[in-house]
């Protein structure tokens, strides 16, 4: 019997309690490069098991590293006299009880198909192209390939395989240590397209190459690049949960179904689009199905998990937040950045914080190329810039959206490195607040 039936007959031999497992299995294969060289490569596996006792309202939560039911019948045992002296949490109802299963695919091993050579390869040809103009690559390129089982008390037993691909590949130049980012993320190599990737990388690299300039503090048109509204996007999404409502700390309280945002603003959640990282489950082990979340400017959804829905009674729909699309508009890249005299292009964020996260005020640095718009065409480098603005207001501020959206990986890159995805399009926002300028690139 392995260990995944073993936990199911666990649950079995403690009737008076409620136990919830996370059994995961997880390896990776990870690529370090620094000066256009490789600096290290690490394979490592893990099997972890995240274990939560439920004693009545009261609960203790701990992780085993290689478990076996040996070793998970002792720690429970042993826990067990530890809970009695807990305080209760009154408003934990139940443990998620749907047990409805997604197809549970079956996905090739990534590890395997994009292996050392494939990726040694793909780097090379990107530092060959930016070496003419004096700029060395550094990142990482990073598979896993991950089983998770989750398993509790009311008959849940499922199964979730994972195997996300992430590149992130920064340009640095060897004259100003001005930088550029490209990424590259998703479950299917298929979909990297290896001449447009090195092409757009070049492209950031040529504007990288001109004069760097201070601009004043002010309100600014700029373009936000796919990864910039992403993460902001990312970042707002802690007012999208049931938690934050409870907790009082939602900039969407009572805006169900009220225009919040402009018309042209649709995201949706949608952990099976072919083109991100896709996921079964939401972390209750209830199906994550696509959920709208902003309609044409309304919001239509929180993301209600099993704890909150039953606490506040609302209907718990498995979303997780974790698989963001924004809608493309009908401008070209060329055509938002033609349609500004004086602004900014800005390719990533760095360093955000909120202020007050209820009124969405955060607090961050731009960085890895933030570029002058004058006269509809980039023309200069800017040194990196504070800024500090409501999220609702940047999204408030949208003008245009492009025509076409992208991939873009995030990774937390410690652990067992949570890998996740959303995809964006670049957007052109009225107003934004630059606060001050770093003085550096």
């Amino acid at each position: 019997m392995n260990l995944r039936e073993q936990l199911v007959e666990i649950c079995d031999l403690y009737p008076d309690l409620k136990l919830n497992f996370h059994y995961s299995f997880w390896e990776t294969d990870f690529l370090r490069f620094y000066q256009s060289q490789i600096n290290y490569n690490i394979s490592k596996t893990s099997v972890s098991l995240s274990t939560t006792i439920y004693q009545g309202k009261k609960s203790y939560s701990f992780s085993l590293k290689d478990p076996t039911r040996e070793k998970l019948l002792e720690k429970i045992e042993e826990v067990l006299p530890i809970i009695d002296h807990l305080p209760e949490d009154p408003d934990f109802v139940d443990l998620e009880d749907d047990k409805t299963r997604s197809s549970e695919k079956e996905k090739a091993n990534n590890i395997e198909k994009v292996n050392l050579d494939t990726k040694i390869d793909i780097l090379q040809k990107v530092a060959d192209a930016v070496r003419p103009f004096d700029f060395k690559i550094y990142g990482t390129f990073i598979c896993n390939y991950s089983t998770l089982y989750i398993i509790n008390s009311n008959g849940l037993n499922k199964r979730e395989i994972s195997t996300p691909i992430y590149l992130e590949c920064k340009a640095v130049s060897q004259k100003n240590e001005v930088t550029v980012l490209e990424v590259y993320g998703g479950e299917n190599i298929g979909t990297f397209h290896e001449k447009k990737f090195i092409s757009n990388l070049v492209n950031k690299v040529k504007a990288a190459s001109g004069e760097v300039v201070d601009v004043e503090a002010g309100e600014y048109d700029v373009i936000l690049a796919p990864r910039c509204i992403g993460e902001y996007f990312l970042n707002l999404e802690s007012s999208m949960t049931a938690g934050s409502l409870d907790q009082k700390q939602s900039f969407f309280e009572g805006k169900l179904d009220t225009k919040v945002f402009p018309e042209n603003v649709t995201i949706i959640d949608d952990p099976h689009h072919p083109d991100l990282i896709n996921f079964d489950y939401n972390g209750d082990g209830r199906i994550y199905q696509k959920m709208p979340i902003i309609e044409n400017g309304v919001y239509k959804n929180f993301i209600v998990d099993n704890y909150y829905g039953r606490k506040l009674k609302m209907e718990r729909n498995g979303a997780d937040g974790a698989a963001l699309v924004m809608k493309p508009g009908g401008k070209t890249l060329k055509e938002m950045i033609g349609s500004i005299q004086k602004g900014l292009y800005i390719s990533s964020l760095h360093y955000m914080n909120f202020i007050n996260r209820k009124e969405t005020s955060i607090t961050g640095l731009t960085r890895d190329g933030t570029f002058l718009i004058k006269d509809g065409k980039i023309t200069k480098v800017v040194n990196n810039l504070r800024f500090t603005e409501k999220i609702s207001d940047i999204i408030k501020g949208i003008t245009d959206i492009e025509n076409e959206a992208v991939t873009i990986p995030f990774s937390d890159n410690y652990g067992e490195f949570g890998i996740y995805s959303a995809q964006m399009p670049h957007v052109k926002v009225k107003g934004f607040k630059i606060s001050s300028s770093t003085r550096t690139v």
